[in-house]
């Protein structure tokens, strides 16, 4: 019995040794890899690396679509490296609208802390999802799915915040995809059954070309 405890204890002190408890990103190698970002060494990391405090402060909702996102992402948050998971502050303002995107490497959670969110999501089949959301209420968007929230019935700004099962969430934002670019006009009407006056109105409001 003697040896098989020797060896089990071992095995747990090899095992404990070698576990990482957290890799907290060294942003400024450079180096990025489907596992993230690499570490910056242990002895370096401080705990103010494991807050943040930019959630906190409103976002600018003086644009084109009347809200913003600020995003607690690997980027802007290292501490969440190699974790599976971020976060994101969603202000909107009357009519603000966050448009059709995906995020193609995560799942979403969306929590109203105030005012109402209209949200929905498209599925493969093409069957569409939506919910207004009020105060304490929370919906899911599945990875990859075409999804939007609108403060459209609020006449005060809503605040949400999001989470995400990825450090690096990503986004495309469907509108930019198709027209803030240099895709030629006729490929773009023959693709989206769009017209010519159509097609431009959109690229010129988008910044295409």
């Amino acid at each position: 019995m003697l040896h098989i405890f020797l060896l089990f204890s071992l095995i747990f002190t090899s095992t404990n040794v070698l576990a990482q408890d957290f890799c907290v990103a060294n942003t400024a190698s450079g180096i990025v890899t489907p596992s993230g970002y690499p570490c910056i060494m242990e002895a370096n990391v401080t705990s103010d690396d494991f807050a943040f405090s930019g959630l906190g402060v409103p976002g600018n909702t003086s644009n084109i679509i009347s809200a913003a996102v600020t995003p607690a992402f690997v980027g802007q948050y290292p501490a969440v490296n190699g974790l599976g998971l971020s976060a994101a502050r969603l202000d909107l303002a009357p009519g603000g609208v966050i448009p059709m995107h995906t995020h193609p490497g995560a799942n979403e959670l969306l929590y109203v802390v105030h005012g109402h969110i209209t949200c929905g999501f498209i599925s493969s089949a093409n069957k569409v999802y939506l919910k207004t959301l009020k105060r304490g209420d929370v919906m899911v968007f599945p990875q990859g799915l075409l999804h939007f929230q609108i403060n459209a019935a609020g006449k005060r700004p809503s605040l949400a915040i999001v989470t995400f099962s990825s450090p690096s969430p990503g986004l495309q934002i469907l509108d930019f995809a198709l027209f803030a670019n240099d895709l030629p006009s006729s490929l773009l009407e023959k693709s989206t059954f769009l017209d010519d006056a159509q097609v431009k109105k959109l690229k010129g409001v988008l910044g295409g070309t």
